[in-house]
């Protein structure tokens, strides 16, 4: 492989497993995935994602919760994600050996605030069957590490979205047993920035190379839900996997004295740093989540859910092609497989007014020999609280707050295998979240 290969190829994949930078320290849960679809579950910590029978809206997690809705209901929520991510102790070499200077041996300032919506429409069909259909954005967030910062070879700025447009059937069987299905169309994009070449002046200096791709998937969700007595609801959700293959193109910035010089480099091999296509195929994870919703009273609810995000399907990482002469390179993530759990409680302190509060912890799929730049995620425990205000019969108003507290992590790469374009790097992250949520329920 050339250097070519291996500086172009980086752009790529450094910052796109950056979507994980942004996401362990600014998203709810663990990997890249949004956990905030709901600012009703974000109460409780999703303590009953998947058996409660409190709105629409927990449909998300299982399809047959859109039989909660007994006349046409709209729900809208929003999660204002405010994400905080200390890198510390910072030492980086370029690909070439040499020290790598920011002015700054901390970077305070990688991730952005984002907002996550969430859009559900339920119409009863008759008194046992709804149909439903849903906006959710289920994977995203953005980061911007700045373009001085010493990993800048790495990633500097990123931006995911997946916003998935689901419709849903579900269907009440008997008085204990509902089941639901749908079927998902997901839209998914990345903007990705990172610098190029090298800090040696005579061999080029620096560039920048900017990557664009987008992609198309499709997956399905399926869920039962049990009431085997009364006041206990024991719910099963399933989200499949989603394939994408990605296209876009590769532009560079500031290269031609980069290429000038880059056959000069001691790797004797002479390349070019050119515009180009690019394309790559990943699987988001699927998601199974198993819940609990249990009265203890006739006015407080025990919620129990158990979450596994089937990361390993993303393990093998990227392996980026080129529409040019530039060979494919690969970059592992090592995901594996996790489980969240969480447990709350829900009390109808009154017919206008429900309080809830919940404690979660979630699971890392980042192991500790790929940790990087690009991954340096770690296990979180999710602190929630919230209420809804029933207005009036006919609408209410739900609010919800959590804090993300986030394992802090150190990440070791010497520069070899996968990290040669890049060169070596260490630091340590220390990363929070805090989260607003705010949701809108009518029913007419």
């Amino acid at each position: 492989m050339t250097i070519s290969s291996k500086y172009s190829s980086s752009i790529f994949k450094i910052s796109l497993v950056t979507l994980s930078v942004a996401a362990a320290s600014s998203a709810y849960s663990a990997g890249f995935s949004l956990g905030d679809q709901s600012a009703t579950a974000s109460g409780s910590a999703l303590s009953a994602a998947a058996a409660s029978d409190e709105d629409i809206s927990f449909s998300f997690w299982n399809p047959a919760l859109f039989l909660n809705a007994k006349k046409n209901t709209f729900y809208v929520s929003g999660a204002y994600i405010m994400p905080k991510m200390d890198v510390t102790n910072i030492e980086a070499k370029d690909a070439l050996g040499q020290s790598i200077s920011s002015g700054s041996s901390t970077n305070t300032d990688s991730v952005d605030n984002a907002l996550a919506p969430s859009i559900y429409y339920a119409m009863p069909l008759s008194d046992n069957t709804v149909a439903g259909i849903s906006l959710n954005a289920p994977f995203g967030l953005s980061g911007d590490y700045g373009d001085k910062w010493a990993g800048r070879f790495n990633a500097t700025k990123t931006a995911l979205k997946d916003i998935a447009l689901s419709f849903s059937l579900a269907h009440r069987v008997n008085d204990w047993f509902s089941a639901g299905a749908s079927i998902q169309v997901h839209r998914a994009s990345v903007t990705l920035d990172s610098a190029v070449g090298s800090t040696v002046g005579v061999y080029g200096g620096e560039g920048v190379g900017k990557i664009d791709a987008d992609a198309t998937g499709y997956g399905y969700s399926l869920g039962v839900l049990f009431k085997p007595v009364k006041g206990t609801r024991i719910g099963i959700g399933y989200r499949s996997k989603v394939d994408f293959d990605f296209k876009g193109n590769v532009k560079y910035n500031n290269v031609s004295g980069l290429n000038n010089a880059l056959p000069n480099a001691p790797y004797n091999k002479s390349y070019q740093l050119v515009n180009a296509d690019v394309s790559d195929s990943l699987t988001f994870p699927d998601v199974l989540t198993i819940s609990l919703a249990q009265a203890l009273t006739p006015k407080l609810t025990l919620g129990l859910s158990a979450i596994r995000t089937g990361w390993s399907s993303m393990k093998d990482g990227l392996n980026i092609d080129f529409d040019s002469t530039q060979p494919n390179s690969k970059l592992t993530f090592g995901f594996e497989d996790q489980w969240m759990y969480s447990a709350g409680l829900t009390y109808d302190y009154s017919q206008q007014l429900t309080l809830r509060t919940g404690i979660a912890m979630d699971n890392s799929p980042a192991t500790d020999k790929y940790r990087s730049a690009r991954t340096p995620d770690a296990d979180r425990k999710w602190y929630s609280m919230g209420a809804t205000y029933n207005i009036n019969d006919m609408s209410s108003a739900t609010f919800a707050y959590t804090h993300v507290a986030i394992d802090s992590v150190s990440v070791n790469r010497d520069g070899s295998g996968e990290d040669a374009a890049r060169g070596s790097y260490s630091a340590d992250y220390s990363s929070s979240a805090n989260v607003i949520s705010l949701a809108y329920n009518m029913s007419f």
